[in-house]
C-alpha cells in the first residue's frame, strides 16, 4: 500500500489537535512546503540521496507510493496532474535515479502538463568532482522544465520548494525541478518555507486585449465557414464548459487537437471529434475548406497541421494562448489573443455581434460525416478487430470513465473509436509520443479519480516498457481494466514500413512476446485472454467485476492499419482511408 507514517491512532489524534512541528532540517523544510501546497501523493524511488528527504516524509500525511520505475514516477506524478489539474510530484536519488525521470519530465514539458520532480544530490562538496552516482541534473533538466532550481542552502530549500510548485502551476502548466544536495537537506534549519508563490518578475495574462477581441469576433460573426479548433489548453484552462456555451450559443461546429479530446462532447451534432494525421476525415475537410478559425490552446504542432502552407489556407486564424511564444510560431495568427482561455472565451462571447450565418457550412459539414464515416469491417473469416474492443468498452463504461494509453496504433484506436463526452478522461503521451506511459499513467490516474473508472488501452510493445508497474497497480489495490491490443508487432512502425518502405519490416515485429494473462497473474492481478468476438462483452465484463487490476490479453488482427491517414506532412484534406488510397497520394 501507499506509505504513511506508521504512527499509532492516539498518536495522531494529539497530533491533529496541536500545531504542526518546527522544521529543524532541510528535508524537513522540503516537505512542509509539499504540504503547505496540498499535496496529497508523491510517486517515487527510495536512494542515497534522496534519503533526507524519504525520513522527513515518515511523520507526514502525504501518500507516498512505491513506484518499480523512476520513469514510472515521472509518468504517474504527470496523469495524476492531468486528471486533477494540479501538479504531480514525483521522487528520485541522484544519478541513475534522476536521469530516469527524464523521460517523463521531458513528456509532460511536451504536453504542457503539471509536474514538480525532487531529485536527490550528491553533497555541495562533492559536486563537480565526478562522486558516486552524480549526475547534471539541472543542467540535463533545464531545457526541457519551465525551471530547474539546484537548492544551494538549507534555510531556501523549502522556499524553492514552493516557487517551483507555483510555476509548474502558473500560466501554461509544466514540470519543474530542485536538485537537492544531500548535506541541503541534512543540514539544520529553523526556516519555515512560505506559501507556493511564482517570482516576482514572472506574469501570467488573463484577458486579451479589447480591441483584438473585437476585431476577432467581428471576423468570426462575419465567416461563411467557421470552426473552433479546440486544443489541450482548453481543458487546463478549465474552460471546457465556457468553450461548449460559446460554441453552443453561435453554432459553430468544433473540431478538437488529440491533447484537446473531451473538451468537446463528441456525441453533440456540432462535434466533428479530433483532427490531424489520423484524425476523423469530416475533421480534416473542414479545417481544409474553413474560411475563419478559432483556435484555443493549440500550438498547431505538426502531427495536427501536416504541411503548413496547405493548413487551413483559406482560413483567417484567431489565435487564443496564454504563451505568446505560441503566436504565429507555426500557422500565422490574423487575429492574436493572448491570455487564459476561460477569460477570453468570456471577452469573445461578450463581443460577439451576432452568429454567423452559416447553415450551408454546417450541412456541408453533415455532409463530410455522412461520406466519411468511421467505420470499420468485422468478418467472421478474419480475426478480431481492435476498433470493435475499444467500442465494446466506450458502451459499456460510465461516460466519466478515464482512458489511459501508451503510444502507437492502439492509441489511435482508443482516441477514434471512443466516445469522449467530458475533460481530463483521455490521458495519454502526445507531444513526445511515449511509448510506455500507459501503465504507470492508469495509476496516477486511478489515485487521482478513486471514483472514476480507468481503463488503460496499450499495444504489446508499449505495455512490455513499463509492465513493472502491475506490480504497484497490485500493491496499492487499484482498479484498473488494462487492454494489450496485441498484434504481436510495433505496429505503427511496422504500418509505416509497409506504406514507406516497401514492406521492409525491420525490428518491428515481436513474435517473441510473452501470455500477457499469464504474466499478469505472475504480478497478481487477474489475467484474460481475448481472441474471438464470441466472448469480448463478457470478458470486458468479467474484467471490469475483478476487483483489482486485470489486464487482457486481446489478440487483434495483426495486419490491421489506423486510418484515416494524412501522410506526415501532406494535405490534410487529402487523407487515405485505406492502404490502397495510400498508394495514391
Amino acid at each position: 500500500m501507499s506509505e504513511r507514517a506508521s504512527v499509532p491512532k492516539e498518536a495522531e489524534e494529539t497530533e491533529s489537535e496541536t500545531e504542526q512541528e518546527p522544521v529543524t532540517t532541510g528535508a524537513q523544510s522540503v516537505i512542509r512546503a509539499l504540504e503547505n501546497a496540498g499535496t496529497d501523493y508523491v510517486f517515487g524511488v527510495q536512494g542515497g540521496a534522496i534519503m533526507p528527504v524519504y525520513d522527513a516524509l515518515y511523520d507526514s500525511d502525504i501518500n507516498h507510493v512505491t513506484m518499480a520505475h523512476e520513469q514510472g514516477a515521472s509518468h504517474a506524478a504527470d496523469a495524476y496532474g492531468v486528471v486533477t489539474g494540479d501538479p504531480g510530484v514525483c521522487f528520485a536519488t541522484s544519478g541513475p535515479g534522476a536521469t530516469n525521470l527524464v523521460t517523463g519530465i521531458a513528456d509532460a514539458n511536451m504536453d504542457s502538463d503539471p509536474v514538480i520532480a525532487l531529485t536527490g544530490q550528491v553533497p555541495t562538496e562533492f559536486v563537480g568532482n565526478d562522486a558516486f552516482q552524480e549526475t547534471d541534473t539541472v543542467g540535463i533538466t533545464q531545457p526541457i522544465t519551465k525551471e530547474s532550481y539546484f537548492a544551494a542552502d538549507s534555510d531556501t530549500v523549502g522556499d524553492d520548494v514552493s516557487e517551483a510548485f507555483a510555476l509548474a502551476d502558473a500560466g501554461r502548466q509544466g514540470p519543474t525541478l530542485v536538485d537537492l544536495p544531500k548535506d541541503v537537506t541534512q543540514g539544520e534549519t529553523e526556516v519555515e518555507p512560505g506559501r507556493p508563490e511564482t517570482p516576482e518578475t514572472y506574469e501570467v495574462p488573463e484577458e486579451a486585449d479589447d480591441g483584438n477581441v473585437q476585431e476577432a469576433a467581428e471576423a468570426l460573426a462575419e465567416a461563411d465557414r467557421p470552426v473552433i479548433l479546440s486544443g489541450g489548453g482548453v481543458i487546463k484552462a478549465n474552460a471546457s464548459n465556457a468553450l461548449r456555451e460559446f460554441a453552443m450559443e453561435y453554432d459553430i461546429p468544433v473540431i478538437t487537437t488529440m491533447p484537446g479530446i473531451g473538451s468537446f462532447p463528441e456525441d453533440h451534432e456540432l462535434s466533428l471529434e479530433w483532427a490531424g494525421m489520423h484524425g476523423t476525415g469530416y475533421a480534416n475537410m473542414a479545417i481544409s475548406n474553413t474560411d475563419c478559425m478559432l483556435a484555443i490552446g493549440t500550438r498547431f504542432d505538426d502531427r495536427l497541421t501536416g504541411g503548413v502552407d496547405s493548413f487551413a489556407p483559406d482560413a483567417e486564424v484567431i489565435h487564443v494562448d496564454i504563451d505568446p511564444a505560441e503566436i504565429s510560431k507555426n500557422v500565422y495568427a490574423d487575429y492574436p489573443l493572448i491570455g487564459d482561455a476561460r477569460e477570453v472565451l468570456r471577452q469573445l462571447f461578450d463581443a460577439m455581434p451576432r452568429a454567423p450565418d452559416a447553415d450551408e457550412w454546417r450541412d456541408q459539414c453533415q455532409t463530410w460525416k455522412d461520406e466519411y464515416p468511421m467505420d470499420y469491417d468485422t468478418p467472421d473469416d478474419e480475426p478480431l478487430k481492435p476498433q470493435y474492443v475499444v467500442e465494446q468498452f466506450s458502451e459499456m463504461t460510465p461516460d466519466d470513465t478515464i482512458v489511459c494509453t501508451g503510444v502507437g496504433q492502439h492509441q489511435m484506436w482508443a482516441s477514434q473509436f471512443w466516445e469522449y463526452t467530458e475533460p481530463r478522461t483521455w490521458v495519454s503521451s502526445h507531444g513526445l509520443g511515449t511509448m510506455g506511459y500507459g501503465v504507470p499513467a492508469a495509476i496516477g490516474a486511478k489515485l487521482a479519480a478513486p471514483d472514476q473508472e480507468v481503463v488503460c488501452f496499450d499495444g504489446d510493445g508499449s505495455f512490455l516498457m513499463t509492465v513493472q508497474g502491475l506490480s504497484v497497480a497490485v500493491r496499492e489495490q487499484l482498479d484498473i481494466t488494462y487492454v494489450v491490443l496485441n498484434n504481436e508487432a510495433v505496429g505503427m512502425v511496422r504500418q509505416w514500413q509497409d506504406g514507406f518502405y516497401e514492406g521492409r519490416r525491420m525490428a518491428s515485429e515481436y513474435p517473441w512476446i510473452p501470455q500477457f494473462d499469464k504474466l499478469a497473474e505472475a504480478f497478481g492481478a487477474r489475467g484474460f485472454t481475448l481472441e474471438s468476438y464470441e466472448n469480448v462483452e463478457e470478458t470486458i465484463q468479467e474484467a471490469r467485476d475483478y476487483d483489482g487490476p486485470s489486464v487482457i490479453d486481446a489478440h487483434i488482427d495483426p495486419g490491421e492499419n489506423v486510418f484515416p491517414m494524412v501522410p506526415s506532412g501532406g494535405d490534410n484534406g487529402q487523407f487515405a482511408l485505406n492502404e490502397d488510397q495510400l498508394d495514391m497520394i
